[in-house]
């Protein structure tokens, strides 16, 4: 039998039961990756991170869906599992700044954490942004979002942004719209093939009040309805927004998402000027895994 220590924590929460929940397997390194997928399934999360020895960093992290899709990208998946190690114990007292380096796929980032009022606090830079072209065809996708097309607004243009995974940016006239948006799975698919994108997030930007979003994630490629908080959408669309002259070059954009699920999650991007996600989490349960 192995036995391994495994749990939930709630990323970007300030609240138990609130934020997005992350399943967490620590010293998964005997681990095969069907195990990873099947175990995946059966915590039934957004995703499961897998924690595990590296050559080339501190640690090196492996995320899957609960449908057994893998994921790279610094977003919830990554900061939920540091944070996990921090508030273990696992990290030392983090009573001053310390950085780590972690590998996620080709990549090694780093990751910079810190105690706070007795809770420990994530800073995770990603990549620089890449754009890709401009979706044209927007009466598409309002019908695949369930929206009518003058929801949608013109500028900026729906356009894959990406800082670690490429999502489509979808920017709609205002909250109302955000949480109006019915997605159609099949057909949200087709349009983030084409455009092409992982996922898809629609958000509500007011350039009189550059410091908050309001936003919502759909993720149908890899079997994720709707996500509670996407640090992967939510450091490129600060980017992207920068990129487009609406937020300043050295901006904090704090991110409101999960909403309209019941799981009301803050998520807050500094530029530096490439995106740096940060939060914390609350550990909800910890155990032993056995195989």
């Amino acid at each position: 039998m192995v036995e391994l220590v495994a749990g939930l924590i709630d990323v970007f929460a300030d609240a138990p039961l609130t934020g997005n929940p992350l399943a967490v397997v620590q010293d998964a390194d005997d681990l095969t990756e069907a195990q990873m997928r099947r175990l995946a399934g059966e915590f039934n999360q957004a995703e499961t991170t897998f924690i595990m020895r590296s050559e080339r960093a501190d640690r090196k992290l492996r995320s899957f869906t609960a449908s057994g899709v893998e994921v790279g990208g610094a977003g919830h998946n990554a900061l939920g599992a540091w944070l996990w190690l921090g508030e273990r114990g696992e990290l030392g007292a983090l009573a001053t700044p310390r950085t780590f380096h972690q590998e996620i796929g080709a990549d090694v980032l780093p990751i910079r954490l810190e105690r706070i009022d007795g809770r420990v606090h994530g800073h995770m830079r990603q990549a620089s942004l890449r754009l890709s072209p401009p979706l044209e065809d927007v009466a598409r996708l309002a019908a695949a979002l369930g929206l009518d097309a003058g929801d949608i607004l013109p500028e900026p243009k729906p356009r894959p942004a990406d800082t670690g995974a490429a999502h489509l940016m979808v920017r709609v006239v205002d909250a109302g719209a955000v949480d109006k948006a019915r997605p159609n799975a099949e057909a949200l698919f087709a349009v983030l093939e084409s455009a092409p994108a992982e996922g898809c997030y629609v958000y509500a930007f007011d350039a009189d009040a550059p410091d908050a979003a309001y936003a919502r994630f759909f993720n149908p490629t890899i079997g994720l309805w709707e996500d509670a908080a996407t640090g992967t959408a939510a450091g490129p669309l600060t980017a992207f927004l920068a990129a487009e002259g609406l937020l300043k070059s050295d901006a904090t954009l704090a991110i409101e998402q999960g909403v309209k699920m019941g799981r009301r999650s803050i998520l807050r991007v500094r530029l530096t000027p490439d995106p740096e996600l940060s939060g914390a989490g609350i550990v909800v349960l910890a155990g032993t895994l056995r195989l």
